[in-house]
């Protein structure tokens, strides 16, 4: 291996990361999980989506060059830029999205557990990572409130009853 050839993925270059998870105990169309994640990957958060989907979500789908908060890339790299200001204060504020994200697969997994239609399971699929779509834009948004409010509270333009 060269020298500098590789780097780590915890730096804010690196803005993107997946993750394939292998779930062998479940039929062959959702044994896989796509694990997917934008921004600096100490501020980012993984997100499950089912695979072998006919359409992705908006908030996933959309992203254009324009900065913006209606979709996921933006918002992550946002929230990023802000947590990396104000470290300690908004480090925690993400821990949501792991145990929502585990359960909406858990509950989409026992709804596709009776279905034989292959239409009907691509289409629950499809459902299911609409909803995890959702649920990611809600909690984004908290997260970003949150994470601002850290980092306004930091801003140097404060006042402060020495200032009188």
């Amino acid at each position: 291996l060269q020298r500098g050839r590789y780097r780590s993925i915890g730096i804010n270059r690196n803005d993107f990361l997946s993750l394939i998870q292998m779930r062998p105990d479940q039929p062959e169309d959702v044994s896989v999980i796509q694990w997917i994640a934008f921004a600096s990957n100490a501020f980012n958060v993984l997100v499950p989506f089912y695979p072998g989907v006919s359409t992705t979500p908006e908030y996933l789908s959309n992203t254009g060059k324009d900065v913006s908060t209606d979709n996921f890339y933006w918002s992550s790299r946002l929230v990023a830029a802000m947590a990396d200001a104000s470290y300690s204060k908004s480090l925690f504020h993400q821990l949501a999205v792991a145990s929502k994200s585990h359960a909406l697969i858990h509950q989409y997994d026992k709804a596709l557990k009776d279905i034989t239609d292959q239409a009907e399971r691509q289409k629950i699929r499809e459902e299911a990572n609409q909803a995890v779509a959702d649920m990611v834009k809600e909690e984004t948004a908290s997260v970003m409130d949150k994470v601002l409010f850290e980092l306004s509270c930091q801003m140097k333009n404060a006042f402060s009853r020495s200032d009188a």
